[in-house]
């Protein structure tokens, strides 16, 4: 028998599996990557017996790879709250899956555990932008107000830290920041003994800086939509940066666009004031996904770029 855990290398990926590794230890093989690296259940050659953990991968995206693993005889619990397609009714797996537009998968997982870990759901729910929804798990914590400012500023840098085209985009590997939370049960123990997230927090910071110097291809009352240029800071701060102007602008909708050979990744946000849409918009194209609040396209060729901008303005006008 093998366990393996497997989980987005975001904020949220790695928080639900540190919250679930808290309350629950187990020795597992540890499959994951930058953010958008989501096609990972079919990294493991699972077999009868194995136990697999997914937090925070789309299971629509996975699904030959998990009807894979229940087929060989594997057991498998799944934590998730991206588009999902169809959900196994098997068995041997476990769906703990939510798509409504204010939860993450940490949130899912301290729903799971009744809150025994909830400082770290909040660190995530800060990281994937679900501002309202960290503030109100953050309630019953009686945080104050620079506590709860250093928790949302650790969430946007472990975020920050997931994207990338490969991992050498980073600047740490999604399982090695993992390995370095792991003795932390308290987040504000993390933030001041490692020094993980003041390396974080100035390199997003600087790479945050060149992103906002930049202009709108086009903005509009409802919608706005930049381009940044084919650079490994571009790739690194295109979610924050996303993040920040959904912030800044809650009636408008966000597209983020970093240049590749090729094309292009994109990054959506729909409006904070009505979250939805976002997934829509990015599963008509062939490597989109995502979340009804924010979804992304991994590969969008340069001939598709008319399409995308048309669907877009008239998806949020």
């Amino acid at each position: 028998m093998k366990f393996y855990d497997i989980f987005n290398g975001d904020a949220d990926g790695i928080c639900a599996l540190h919250q679930l590794r808290l309350e629950q230890p187990q020795a597992a093989e540890l499959v994951t990557g930058v953010k958008r690296d989501i096609v990972l259940v079919a990294r493991v050659d699972a077999q009868a017996g194995d136990q697999l953990t997914v937090l925070d991968i789309s299971l629509r995206s996975n699904a030959a790879a998990v009807q894979r693993a229940l087929d060989r005889g594997a057991r498998l619990q799944y934590f998730d709250h991206h588009a999902a397609g169809d959900i196994p009714r098997h068995p041997r797996f476990e769906a703990h899956i939510d798509t409504a537009p204010d939860v993450c998968t940490s949130l899912l997982v301290d729903r799971h555990l009744a809150g025994k870990h909830r400082l770290w759901a909040v660190v995530a729910a800060f990281g994937d932008n679900l501002v309202a929804s960290a503030v109100r798990a953050a309630q019953p914590l009686q945080l104050d107000h620079t506590e709860l400012a250093r928790l949302h500023e650790l969430g946007e840098a472990i975020n920050y830290n997931a994207y990338g085209e490969t991992v050498e985009d980073l600047h740490y590997h999604p399982a090695d920041l993992y390995r370095t939370m792991a003795p932390y049960r308290d987040p504000r123990h993390f933030i001041f003994d490692e020094p993980v997230f003041e390396v974080l927090k100035q390199a997003g910071a600087e790479d945050l800086a060149r992103a906002e110097d930049l202009l709108p291809e086009f903005a509009t009352e409802t919608a706005a939509l930049y381009v940044l240029p084919d650079a490994a800071w571009s790739r690194r701060v295109n979610g924050v940066f996303g993040n920040r102007l959904a912030q800044a602008e809650p009636q408008r909708a966000h597209a983020v666009l970093v240049a590749k050979p090729g094309g292009y990744v994109v990054s959506v946000r729909a409006p904070r004031n009505k979250p939805a849409g976002a997934d829509v918009l990015c599963l008509a194209f062939a490597t989109g996904g995502g979340r009804q609040a924010a979804a992304g396209i991994n590969q969008l060729p340069q001939d598709d770029l008319a399409r995308f901008v048309a669907a877009f303005r008239s998806a949020y006008k």
